[in-house]
């Protein structure tokens, strides 16, 4: 008969002496005919019995219930365990830990709580989780390190624990964030060569400025602190301070903790230069090709960067020849008395390999095809890491993955062979978008598109885009197929609704151009930056005129009648060479088109437009750009040039400092722009980064000169003498909803007649 009172205290006693290694009075031996399990809530019996060291038929000792009670508490369940017999039914009494029902902040400004959320997730701490008091210790930690990441050193947290109902807690993290610190003073200790404000220029953080609101550079980091320190080192090796060294580093932060004074004690040491620099080891009889790669040479200072600009260069110089694990090592010989530097490059090809097999991984709606049509690398063939490149760029620039990854992978087994792994992470393609803007032509802008990059899969996109611009209001519906044919041939399918309405006359007149029609092009590719276009379109331009409308239109359409039906037939040649569409720092632009009007409508005429741009980064965030671009139309079989394909200048995008569309012939009863058949434009524009923003791209200063104007043949017309110039600044600033531009703009020489504007901006405005 069971006895309670007298074997559960001597078992558990005896079991924790056991626990810690002390001397007990001993329970007697038997065999474990059943087990019990009392006081679970949450914890199924199934998971208690998994970790139990004890089964049915086990003979039950002081040692088995030590051991069974350090193996539940490591289960981190329980907050107590106790083991008890009844004849030979062995007993295990628990008490769970409570779980963590709710976890909340106050105090919070800095950070979005979500954030702090996923950060206190990431060291273990969560909603359904159980209790544990050093696991909340260690999530006060996580808050305060995330604090110390923003500069505020003052900032307390506390926990508080409630318990509430089912054995559950609520943890509420109240924080008081304080003041955050900025740095006061960064101060340098043994530079001579270079002066305190140019090391400065190489880092991140700095003291505070106007415009640090902005970039927060001025609150201290130890990680930015680090990436800084890197910064100055390579500055002085890429000078050729080869014993360039930083000695100390000392951080201190004021009693109330609101500044931080930063002081770096370096070495600087003498400038190498380059004594001789050669080539060894098994340069696979190809010495005069890679020599011609090195970008350093004798009697230069040493420059780290150049150095690993030449490693790097022999490295993808022998990939192109299929030797995917080729390595560049420097071995540099040191004359510390005369401070020169002996260079000798090893280099070791490896083994020649090619491509077994290429894997496409992660792409669940994106069809293979669509994703291996961009390849260059060819399996079974030589491992080439210039196509593999390109190829990376190519499935890049689809623009439907936010990730593509590629990696080369030896075949186990088979020295010569390769796979090629591409890992892609899709993104959506399809997009709803409602859009508000506003410039200073068309005040209020509204915009709504529908678009899908990627429609079922196929690469082939489909889009519908309405603007209300009031002065040119647009509906169109495009359709692109990228490989029309398996050579790459793109198709372009447009239908559009158009109507322009000129500002001038949008106050006084209803006088606007409607036109309505379609076009149907080709892009055939003849490089990997080269396209040619062909096509073919059909639309009708409707004149509605009045008696405010200016006499040339008026006479156009005496002439012409209201409506104008035309074929017309283009081609069209682009290269893209820049390293960036949207904020480009080199490379250029050039593309040419040409449209003719067919004897198939009732305006024959022909017109060319070109524009070459020019992108040269000559200093570290300095930009020199140069765009210039023409056009020229005219009419055929003795019909004048159709009045509503003129062009127009003036305003941002074209000659700033002067009123949008305001150049070139005026009409000569009213004075208002008309346009003209003839167009030149050019403009000259110096891109700098603000002032206290580092070197962020997003946010640049520009300076700028323009030039140009807008001539024409009408009889009835004024103006147009010559060309016209502006100059002026402006900010420019990859803003979340567009690129926006503003500028400052000034004519340098003024004529009757014309019409200035010193402030414009716009989104979505490019060079």
């Amino acid at each position: 008969m069971f006895k309670p009172h007298r074997l559960v205290p001597k078992t558990v006693v005896a079991a924790a002496f056991a626990a810690h290694g002390l001397v007990a009075h001993a329970t007697t031996p038997f065999v474990v005919q059943d087990i019990r399990i009392e006081g679970l809530q949450r914890v199924e019996a199934g998971t208690v019995f998994s970790y139990l060291p004890i089964k049915q038929g086990d003979t039950f000792n002081d040692d088995k219930a030590s051991e069974a009670i350090r193996a539940l508490y490591a289960t981190g369940f329980f907050n107590d365990v106790k083991i008890a017999t009844e004849g030979s039914v062995v007993i295990v009494q628990v008490q769970e830990r409570p779980a963590i029902g709710t976890i909340d902040f106050s105090g919070i400004h800095e950070f979005d709580k979500d954030n702090l959320t996923k950060a206190l997730r990431a060291v273990g701490l969560s909603q359904g989780r159980y209790y544990d008091k050093a696991l909340v210790d260690k999530a006060e930690q996580e808050l305060k390190r995330q604090y110390l990441t923003r500069g505020y050193y003052a900032a307390e947290v506390t926990t508080t624990v409630t318990p509430i109902d089912r054995n559950r807690v609520s943890l509420l993290f109240s924080v008081i964030e304080g003041p955050s610190a900025k740095i006061r003073q960064i101060n340098f200790i043994g530079n001579k060569a270079f002066s305190t404000s140019t090391l400065r220029d190489e880092m991140q953080q700095s003291t505070p400025n106007w415009f640090s609101w902005y970039t927060k550079n001025d609150l201290y980091s130890k990680e930015k602190l680090t990436g800084d320190l890197e910064n100055i080192r390579s500055y002085y090796l890429n000078r050729g301070y080869l014993e360039f060294n930083i000695d100390s580093t000392q951080v201190s932060i004021s009693p109330d903790k609101k500044d931080m004074y930063l002081t770096v004690t370096l070495h600087e040491g003498e400038p190498y230069t380059i004594s001789s620099i050669k080539l060894g080891g098994n340069l696979l009889d190809r010495e005069p090709e890679l020599r011609k790669l090195i970008k350093i040479k004798p009697g230069d200072r040493f420059s780290a960067e150049k150095l690993q600009a030449t490693t790097k260069a022999v490295v993808d110089k022998l990939g192109e020849y299929g030797y995917a694990f080729a390595t560049v090592n420097a071995l540099p010989q040191i004359d510390q008395e005369h401070h020169k530097v002996d260079l000798t490059l090893q280099v070791d090809p490896s083994r020649r390999v090619y491509v077994r097999r290429i894997n496409v991984v992660g792409n669940t709606r994106t069809r293979d095809e669509v994703v291996r049509r961009e390849m260059r690398q060819l399996e079974s063939s030589w491992f080439d890491s210039n196509r593999l490149a390109l190829s990376k760029d190519r499935i890049n620039r689809l623009g439907y993955f936010t990730d593509v990854d590629v990696t080369t992978i030896p075949v186990e087994g088979t020295p010569d062979q390769v796979d090629v792994d591409v890992k892609v992470t899709e993104k959506p393609t399809g997009a709803i978008t409602l859009g508000a803007g506003f410039s200073s032509t068309d005040k209020v802008v509204l915009s709504a598109g529908v678009s899908q990059d990627n429609v079922f899969g196929s690469g082939t996109s489909l889009s519908v885009n309405v603007n209300t611009a009031k002065t040119y209001r647009t509906l169109t519906v495009t359709q692109v197929d990228p490989y029309f044919t398996v050579d790459g041939i793109k198709r372009i399918t447009d239908v559009y609704y158009r109507t322009y309405q000129p500002l001038y006359y949008s106050t006084n007149s209803s006088f606007r151009i409607v036109t309505v029609g379609g076009d149907l092009k080709f892009g055939i590719p003849f490089s990997e930056v080269d396209t040619v276009y062909f096509g073919a379109g059909l639309e009708q331009n409707t004149l509605d005129v009045d008696s405010a409308t200016p006499k040339s239109y008026i006479d156009y359409v005496n002439s012409f009648g209201r409506v104008s039906n035309n074929v017309p037939l283009t081609v069209g040649w682009s290269r893209d060479a820049r390293d960036s569409a949207l904020v480009p720092s080199r490379g250029y632009f050039t593309q040419a088109n040409a449209e003719y009007g067919t004897p198939a409508g009732r305006t024959q005429y022909y017109k060319a437009d070109v524009q070459a741009q020019y992108y040269y980064s000559f200093a570290r965030g300095f930009v020199l750009g140069l765009n210039l671009q023409g056009g020229y139309g005219n009419g055929l079989a003795g019909k004048p040039y159709p009045i509503f394909k003129n062009y127009y200048a003036g305003g941002i995008g074209s000659v700033r400092g002067y009123e949008p569309s305001s150049l070139g012939p005026r009409d000569s009863t009213t004075g208002d722009p008309i346009g003209g058949n003839e167009m030149v434009v050019g403009n000259i524009e110096l891109t700098f980064p603000l002032p206290g923003t580092g070197y962020d791209r997003t946010l640049r200063v520009f300076t700028f000169l323009d030039g140009g104007n807008v001539w024409g043949n009408e009889g009835n017309s004024v103006g147009a003498n010559g060309l016209r110039y502006g100059y002026g600044v402006g900010l420019a600033w990859i803003s979340p909803i567009g690129p926006l531009k503003l500028s400052l703009g000034f004519p340098l020489q003024k004529h009757v007649g014309d019409q200035y504007q010193k402030f414009q901006f716009q989104i979505g405005t490019a060079f």
